[in-house]
């Protein structure tokens, strides 16, 4: 994960990696230079250990040249995909089969959330899954809520994207923090109905929802073998919020 952060407190296993940089899709949609350009001004400050991966379309691939990034590639276009050691995750959008041969083992494929279906399959095939919290449409809480639920009963690991910019529900937006509550805490849905910024505690000891409390151990679990990142085209945005929440 890198960064300055050197311990294993509760705060760097929860929060640590967590945001994948995916500062080329929209909102942001930024010209490739100059979301290279953000990424490396990201990872030389001090909030770099939030940050894990670069995301990029398989089709811009090519376009990186000699970046120094770590790569999750969404695959819209498969044939796009390249043989580069950069590439460490690869997530499989709607219309490509789940089961689509990649080189790395670590494989997120997205699809709809209306009905849980294909997650059994997902979990046959040993790939992990990746849900949209926002966007063009924003899934209801207790829909995201069955999401959670179901990976968790399943064993499939998962990602989140778009609309996670913020760590705290608000109307017509989830949040991170609630996301994060929903997976270590259960209780899924009401976790994700949160709306109250002082129910979340976060310390180096524990990180804790209503009353609720979890150490490292457990949110490295977690964070390994549930929810294990979310992609945002802004890093700056959840990392003022937060501050301004005083969790950092």
């Amino acid at each position: 994960m890198g960064g300055t952060v050197t311990t294993r407190g509760a705060r760097a296993v929860l929060l640590g990696g967590l945001i994948d940089d995916a500062a080329l899709f929209p909102p942001a949609s930024l010209g490739l230079d100059e979301a290279l350009a953000e990424d490396a001004r990201i990872r030389r400050a001090p909030e770099s250990w939030l940050v894990g991966r670069f995301v990029c379309p398989a089709s811009r691939l090519v376009d990186l040249g000699d970046a120094d990034v770590r790569v999750t590639v969404v695959l819209d276009d498969p044939a796009a995909l390249l043989d580069d050691p950069r590439v460490e995750a690869v997530e499989v959008p709607p219309g490509v089969p789940a089961d689509v041969a990649v080189p790395v083992e670590e494989v997120y494929v997205e699809r709809s959330i209306g009905e849980l279906g294909w997650l059994d399959d997902v979990a046959r095939l040993g790939r992990r899954a990746k849900v949209r919290c926002g966007g063009g449409v924003v899934p209801a809480a207790d829909e995201l809520a069955a999401f959670v639920a179901r990976c968790r009963e399943r064993g499939v690991p998962f990602k989140a994207t778009a609309g996670l910019h913020h760590p705290v529900t608000e109307p017509g937006r989830h949040g991170f923090l609630n996301l994060l509550a929903a997976a270590v805490f259960g209780d899924e849905e009401a976790a994700l109905r949160e709306t109250d910024a002082s129910a979340f505690t976060l310390d180096d000891e524990r990180f804790g929802w209503r009353g609720r409390e979890s150490g490292p151990d457990e949110l490295a679990r977690v964070r390994r073998e549930l929810f294990v990142a979310f992609g945002s085209c802004s890093v700056a945005e959840p990392v003022e919020d937060l501050r301004a929440l005083d969790l950092l």
